[in-house]
């Protein structure tokens, strides 16, 4: 059994002076070891010196055993640290009360989320959070960076997006947060989270991470039938985001808002992956539901159903649907007098197109709707009935959410 180098060229001779890189290296690690072990020696007081620490002033003194003293400026104030002081008062806490029980005098905590103080005008001060941190909310809380908690008023909230707006009383409030622009962030470009995770008791909690990503669509289930209904588009961060953090802030290195933080994915063996929705994609949204407490979407009338979801035996046999057609939207039920109706269509209509543009399943067709028309516009829609192909105009009218 040889050895790795048995075989190699000898070794020459060592010169005299071999030991002068070692000891130059041992210099140095003692240093680092040094500078590493010294706070801890100064609260053991282990040193032949005294020394005193000023917080405030960021500076060491070193008492010289003469009576003299030196003070040593130690600044660890950073960027981040700074941001995280400007801005970390704007971060709030969002509690969810369910209502209170019949039989016991108290009220239920349903949930507890996180909030962001995004505006201030007159008399009140405006919080944006996360449609299911207050869904189904009797009442809503605000709790303030110092524990205080204020009523808060829901004045909107809309499920497509994830974004609901509190309002609250400016009394307390004496900051709100910058709006950045998410259009142009960077794919590793540093961000801060702040929010509470797990609850209030880790109230004001900062992460720091970078932007993995931009415009990542995450499907959505959104009423819970293991079907989806929606793609959220949202920046990827690996800024740690957890339960509790919903609706808290994402802030780039200018302190300003760019996202609200709003889901992680939570399966075994994935880490630092969270998503944040973009601030320009949630700014219009948080303008409709301030002035109106709801969102307008262009609508059709029907309920709608991807053609994915049904057995490929009745495409054919009893959709009568040619084999070149690969996806497309069922129209299982149709209101009378709403626009799909008056418009021509009919229950077991296929969709397969609006204004030209392919329509593969229900995310599809809301797609189109809801980010490229507004009520009151006029649609194409082409379709297929018992094997032929269809298209009609409709006049979208609207909906409220």
């Amino acid at each position: 059994m040889g050895y790795y180098d048995d075989h190699g060229p000898k070794r020459q001779e060592r010169s005299g002076k071999s030991w002068i890189i070692p000891s130059i290296l041992g210099l140095i690690l003692g240093i680092f070891l040094v500078i590493l072990s010294l706070p801890t020696l100064i609260q053991a007081n282990l040193l032949p010196y005294q020394f005193t620490i000023d917080d405030e002033n960021n500076t060491i003194t070193q008492g010289n055993g003469d009576g003299t003293t030196q003070s040593v400026n130690v600044n660890i104030s950073t960027q981040v640290t700074d941001i995280v002081e400007n801005v970390s008062n704007t971060v709030v806490g969002v509690v969810n009360i369910g209502g209170s029980d019949f039989w016991i005098n108290q009220r239920n905590e349903a949930g507890t989320g996180s909030g962001v103080i995004y505006k201030l005008k007159g008399q009140y001060a405006y919080v944006v959070t996360n449609h299911h941190v207050v869904q189904g909310a009797s009442e809503v809380e605000v709790v303030l960076a110092d524990g205080s908690r204020i009523e808060a008023k829901l004045l909107g909230s809309d499920m497509f997006s994830d974004l609901a707006v509190l309002r609250v009383s400016a009394e307390e409030v004496d900051q709100a947060i910058d709006l950045g622009s998410s259009e142009n962030v960077k794919v590793g470009e540093p961000v801060i989270a702040i929010g509470n995770p797990l609850g209030l008791e880790f109230a004001g909690s900062v992460t720091q991470g970078i932007i993995s990503g931009k415009e990542r669509v995450v499907p959505q289930d959104l009423n819970g039938d293991g079907v989806e209904d929606w793609h959220a588009e949202v920046i990827q961060t690996d800024a740690a985001i957890n339960p509790g953090n919903s609706g808290g802030a994402l802030i780039n290195m200018q302190g300003q808002l760019i996202g609200i933080n709003s889901m992680k994915i939570a399966q075994h063996a994935v880490e630092g992956i969270g998503f944040s929705i973009p601030i320009d994609v949630a700014k219009p949204i948080i303008d409709d539901l301030e002035e109106d407490g709801k969102i307008a979407r262009p609508y059709m009338g029907i309920e709608p159903r991807s053609l994915s979801e049904i057995h490929s035996y009745h495409w054919q046999n009893t959709l009568k649907l040619p084999r070149s057609v690969e996806g497309g939207v069922v129209i299982e039920m149709i209101e009378p007098v709403a626009p799909a109706s008056q418009g021509g269509l009919k229950r077991y209509d296929v969709i397969v197109a609006l204004d030209g543009e392919p329509v593969m399943d229900v995310i599809d067709l809301r797609k189109h709707l809801y980010t490229k028309k507004n009520p009151g516009d006029e649609m194409t829609v082409t379709y297929y009935r018992e094997g032929k192909q269809g298209e009609v105009s409709i006049t979208l009218s609207a909906q409220e959410f």
